[in-house]
């Protein structure tokens, strides 16, 4: 099978040719029609996050079919569309798995990181962590679903019963997120890059109220923000953003370092916590509103050799919304 391949941290990926990997007694074999790009992609392959099983199949946003079962599933049929996440499976015995926070699991495994991913033609995937995906998304829609839709969900559960919400870059997860804040009765206000007047647009087309620079101040006090750059010094910006008894949530896997800052803007009981992976009821409860409302997902698409490049772009900022890999050659446009 085709595939693009990580062999060293630092270095573009290389196109291969490997084989078609064979499914365990748990696993699916899946034939891949596309995967999204995500930032902790690039986290990978930049060597932000260390120690990848190396050489690797980056993508952790699968959609594709089932090909193959091993014996023992029983969650999915041959011919069944499905999704991989990031989280690939956990240990299932710890304190964390026995109270539904797999995603905490000191020997967790990750998909694109610990075992290949989608940036190839074919993977295969542990039945018990795969979804179901809502029928009317294409593959190319569902694809951001899986990462940027999961972890944006799990992150507005844990900023609380916020109403004026601030999302602090305007990517793949808060372009999803901000239809899910007003399909609840919140009001999003964003933050971009200085002079991102496209995700600023963007951001005012999906409803948010107000759009703006990471540096200015919004116009009202906010209950909530969440930080989706990796950018550590947006976190005390944030936290003068919000008032009393608010929640800064910092929504990715890498961050850089945060600078120190004065207490007071702490104090009132504001708070700071990040956000771990994902657990299978996330999942389960964002793709059921996912199914229900439905979210628009704006896409920009490269065939599977342009990896490199998609990966370029998002370091960039080139595009707005999620960058998808499609192996599906009528579902590809590049913007």
């Amino acid at each position: 099978m085709r595939a693009m391949i990580l062999e060293q941290q630092g270095q573009p990926l290389r196109a291969a040719e490997i084989p078609i990997p064979a499914p365990g007694p748990e696993q699916l074999l899946i034939r891949i029609h596309a995967c999204g790009v995500c930032r902790t992609d690039l986290h990978i392959v930049d060597g932000d996050l260390p120690n990848p099983k190396l050489p690797l199949v980056p993508g952790h946003q699968i959609v594709g079919q089932v090909q193959k079962i091993g014996n023992t599933v029983q969650e999915f049929q041959v011919g069944d569309r499905i999704g991989v996440p990031w989280l690939q499976g956990s240990c299932g015995k710890c304190n964390y798995c026995q109270t539904e926070r797999e995603n905490l699991c000191d020997n967790a495994i990750y998909t694109g990181y610990q075992v290949d991913g989608g940036f190839a033609e074919y993977c295969v995937a542990n039945a018990k962590f795969a979804f179901s995906l809502p029928p009317h998304y294409s593959d190319i829609q569902a694809a951001p679903l899986l990462c940027a839709g999961l972890i944006g969900y799990r992150s507005l559960k844990l900023a609380g019963e916020a109403r004026n919400i601030g999302f602090y870059g305007f990517g793949a997860s808060a372009h999803l997120l901000a239809q899910v804040v007003r399909h609840q009765g919140g009001s999003v206000y964003a933050f971009t890059r200085p002079g991102d007047t496209k995700a600023q647009q963007l951001a005012r087309d999906l409803g948010a109220v107000w759009a703006g620079d990471s540096d200015e101040k919004p116009p009202v006090v906010l209950d909530a923000a969440i930080i989706f750059a990796p950018v550590g010094e947006l976190v005390p910006a944030a936290l003068r953003a919000i008032g009393k008894g608010g929640t800064v949530v910092c929504a990715g896997i890498h961050m850089s370092d945060i600078p120190s800052f004065p207490y007071d803007i702490l104090w009132e009981e504001r708070c700071v916590r990040s956000v771990a992976n994902l657990t299978r009821e996330d999942g389960r409860e964002f793709l059921m509103l996912a199914h229900l409302l439905p979210l628009e997902t704006h896409v920009v698409t490269y065939p599977l050799e342009r990896v490199n490049e998609a990966l370029a772009d998002l370091r960039a900022g080139r595009f707005s919304g999620a960058a998808v890999i499609t192996l599906m050659q009528d579902e590809i446009k590049k913007e």
